[in-house]
Parts: structure tokens; C-alpha cells; sequence
């Protein structure tokens, strides 16, 4: 399984960004597809992840911000950032699991204030 992750970039706080990531290879079924961010310093958390059934969550610190959809027929999971906040800025990985974890290269997003 690979992982290709797009989106990241530079916005200002209150700015909007949207992740994509799309899966390859031997893909038959997943569990869950997810984001993750990991700041300078930080341990990697856990942003949002929806599973196969379509069942969601999120951390607390972007619930009602950060929504998370996928596109079966893409293999595409998306993760839509809206409301900005300098502390959201970090490296965000995306994650396909299907019994063991598939990680993609990660992607820098940088909020300004």
C-alpha cells in the first residue's frame, strides 16, 4: 500500500486548507484512514480518522473545525480544514490501516497569526 499525500501549505490563521490522500497498491479493504499532525517537539496525535462503515472522529481540538470524507472510488480520504488556528501547524500524515499501519510521507501545514 502506498500513500500520497497533498494539500499541505502556507495560510493565514482563520484560512482554510484541504489534505488529500489517496492510496495505492494492493488495496482490497481498509479499517480506517486517517490524519495525523506532529509538531516540533510533539508527540504525533490523532486529528480524524473514518472507518470503512463511514463512522468518524475527532480530536477535540478541531472538532466543529476539521471535517474528514473519503471517496471510495477514489481511494481518497480527505481532510477539509477550515477556522485555522496557529497551533494547527505541524506535519500531517495520513494513515491507512488494515490490520497494520500504512503511513504516507506527511505534509507541512503552517498557520500564521
Amino acid at each position: 500500500v502506498q500513500l500520497q499525500a497533498s494539500g499541505g501549505g502556507l495560510v493565514q490563521a482563520e484560512g482554510s486548507l484541504r489534505l488529500s490522500c489517496a492510496a495505492s497498491g494492493n488495496i482490497f479493504s481498509f479499517d480506517s484512514m486517517g490524519w495525523y499532525r506532529q509538531a516540533p517537539g510533539k508527540q504525533r496525535e490523532l486529528v480524524a480518522d473514518i472507518t470503512n462503515g463511514g463512522s468518524t472522529k475527532y480530536a477535540d481540538s478541531v472538532k466543529g473545525r476539521f471535517t474528514i470524507s473519503r471517496d471510495n472510488a477514489k481511494n481518497t480520504v480527505y481532510l477539509q480544514m477550515n477556522s485555522l488556528k496557529p497551533e494547527d501547524s505541524a506535519v500531517y500524515y495520513c494513515l491507512y490501516y488494515n490490520g497494520r499501519n500504512y503511513w504516507g510521507q506527511g505534509t507541512q501545514v503552517t498557520v500564521s497569526s
